[in-house]
C-alpha cells in the first residue's frame, strides 16, 4: 500500500511492534486484535512510553466497550466489523447498518463532548 501511494493503517499487536511502526516514520497506528491485546489498559500502556502515537483501537471494540477505549487520550478513533455484521451486509440490509452507525456516532459525541 505504501509503495503504491495509497492510504493505510498499519496494525500493532505489541508495544515492540509499535515501536518499529513509529521507528518507519508513523503515528497513527491500529491495534489489532484490541480486546484480546489487553484493551484500553494496553493503549494506556503504550501511550505512557509512546506519548506521539495515535490509536485506532479495533478487534472485540463494540458498543459496549466503546467508552472505555475513548476514555484514553491517545485513542483517535475506533473501528470494528460490529457497525457492519455479516448477515446485515449479506442482506443489504442498509438501514440497519445505517442505524448502527448513527448509534455508535451518538455515543462517541457523549463520550467525548460531555
Amino acid at each position: 500500500a505504501q509503495q503504491a501511494g495509497l492510504p493505510w493503517l498499519p496494525g500493532v499487536a505489541t508495544a515492540g511492534e509499535a515501536l518499529r511502526a513509529m521507528l518507519a516514520g508513523f503515528s497513527f497506528l491500529k491495534l489489532f486484535p484490541a480486546e484480546s491485546s489487553g484493551g484500553a489498559a494496553a493503549i494506556k500502556a503504550f501511550s505512557a512510553v509512546y506519548p506521539q502515537i495515535r490509536f485506532c483501537p479495533t478487534g472485540g471494540v463494540k458498543l459496549g466497550n466503546l467508552a472505555d477505549y475513548l476514555a484514553v487520550a491517545s485513542v483517535a478513533c475506533v473501528g470494528g466489523s460490529w457497525l457492519t455484521p455479516r448477515n446485515l451486509l449479506a442482506a443489504e440490509a442498509w438501514d440497519a447498518v445505517e442505524q448502527l452507525a448513527l448509534e455508535a456516532a451518538t455515543r462517541c459525541l457523549e463520550i467525548r463532548q460531555p
